[in-house]
């Protein structure tokens, strides 16, 4: 079901239990999609983990603080 944003405002409640049943409501503003009502455990996978991804990153070189000290040092002279 698609829905105006003005539309979802006055009729949350209502949109909110069909979701509940299992219903999806896509929010539109300007006839674009702007939001998605879905049930919980819905569509979409989630997002892997921020602190397995930042373990997986592999750094070279020194910090970006020593980077931009450098740099400020550099254009003084």
């Amino acid at each position: 079901m698609e829905v105006s944003v003005k539309d979802a405002r006055s009729r949350l409640s209502a949109l909110l239990d069909q979701v509940r049943m299992g219903g999806k409501v896509t929010i539109l503003r300007h006839g674009k999609e702007v939001a998605r009502l879905i049930p919980p455990g819905g569509e979409g996978k989630l997002l892997p983990s921020l602190k397995e991804f930042r373990d997986s990153i592999m750094l070279t070189g020194g910090t970006l603080r020593d980077a931009v000290i450098r740099g400020r040092e550099e254009e003084r002279y």
